[in-house]
């Protein structure tokens, strides 16, 4: 058996936990789970047969790609392109079972122009109620045609759902209701991903789907409720190459950006910014073993961290590991120190890094 150098713990107990949570805070709505990147690099088909088991049915994913991916692996479970039609035939969203999101006045009018207009073929529609980002302009939705249309799913996103007292949340919440009357029928309304059904339950409608909340994110700028009730989902590691005695006045690493004052003990850890890790973690991040924490010196490289274990009183060896990410540091944390949001920390893991489920 190999012994992998950096290592993702996923604990499937803590993820289950998250997605209950979430459906008792929107009990009145389906919870359903976006799995997009590869489940934010936590192993898409993996996260998607935890969650199903305990009864998640409805799926988002970003591409067609994706969708496609977890179709050959479940024939049954509804999937979600949240990316729309990107140009693909529509013949393969029938083929495959997808339910594209359509997300322009194109994209609307090529299912208008197709064989599949008023037939029992699937489409959601997404809205764009002020993120100005993907969606259908509020003014397109005026057209006559649409109220032909039965549809399957509404979608809209938030532009700033992490900010419970932002007065914009209400507007676009009321232009998303404005929306309804354009249609001859909606299956599913879904207005709120992971901070939405936090933020307010008038948010909640048909359908919520979250994402960072499932894997452990809460976003550190939010109110302490979500905080206090997701709990920490994933682990990374990271395995000790090397441990060596550096002389005093000797430089770590490339650029020589960290020189020692005295003898120091290192240890050498096999991860790196190809894993995902930050280089502005160089001299700045720590490394965590059992109840103790050690210095990040020198640049982080390709693929191995050095981290000063002088004044350890642990019996570290070579073949340890030592965590870079744990219920100390954990992800909401670590994106604090980056600079970033704990989504960015999850998604820049690499495919290298091997994902164990615990």
């Amino acid at each position: 058996m190999i012994n992998s150098n950096a290592i993702l713990e996923i604990n499937k107990k803590n993820l289950l936990y998250n997605y209950k949570i979430l459906s008792k805070l929107a009990n009145k709505s389906i919870t359903a789970a976006t799995i997009k990147a590869n489940a934010y690099g936590l192993g898409d088909i993996q996260i998607l047969n935890i969650l199903k088991k305990n009864g998640c049915n409805h799926f988002f994913l970003a591409t067609t790609e994706e969708a496609l991916r977890i179709r050959n692996n479940d024939k049954k479970i509804n999937l979600y392109v949240l990316n729309g039609l990107e140009k693909n035939d529509l013949n393969i969203f029938n083929k495959y079972n997808l339910i594209p999101i359509l997300n322009s006045k194109e994209e609307l009018e090529t299912y208008i122009q197709s064989k599949y207009y008023k037939t029992n073929f699937k489409i959601g529609i997404h809205i764009d109620t002020g993120l100005n980002r993907l969606g259908v302009e509020l003014s397109y939705l005026k057209k006559k045609i649409l109220k032909e249309i039965n549809l399957e799913i509404l979608i809209s996103h938030l532009a700033s759902s992490d900010e419970i007292k932002n007065q914009y949340n209400k507007i676009q919440n009321l232009n998303f209701k404005n929306a309804f009357n354009y249609f001859k029928s909606i299956k599913y309304k879904s207005l709120s991903a992971s901070h939405g059904a936090v933020n307010n339950k008038d948010f909640h409608y048909d359908m919520i789907r979250p994402g960072i909340s499932l894997y452990g994110g809460y976003n550190r700028k939010f109110n302490n409720k979500i905080k206090i009730k997701i709990k920490h989902v994933i682990n990374l590691k990271g395995k000790i190459l090397q441990i060596k005695d550096v002389n005093k006045n000797e430089y770590i690493g490339y650029n020589q950006t960290y020189k020692t004052y005295k003898k120091i003990k290192i240890a050498i850890i096999g991860i790196g910014y190809a894993d995902g890790i930050s280089r502005l973690l160089s001299n700045n991040g720590k490394l965590y073993y059992k109840d103790f924490s050690y210095n990040i010196i020198g640049r982080i490289s390709m693929d191995s961290i050095t981290i000063d274990i002088s004044k350890s009183s642990q019996k570290i060896k070579t073949g340890d590991y030592m965590y870079l990410i744990n219920k100390d540091n954990n992800i909401e944390k670590m994106a604090k120190k980056y600079g970033t949001i704990s989504n960015e920390i999850l998604t820049s893991i690499s495919k290298r890094v091997k994902r164990e489920y615990i």
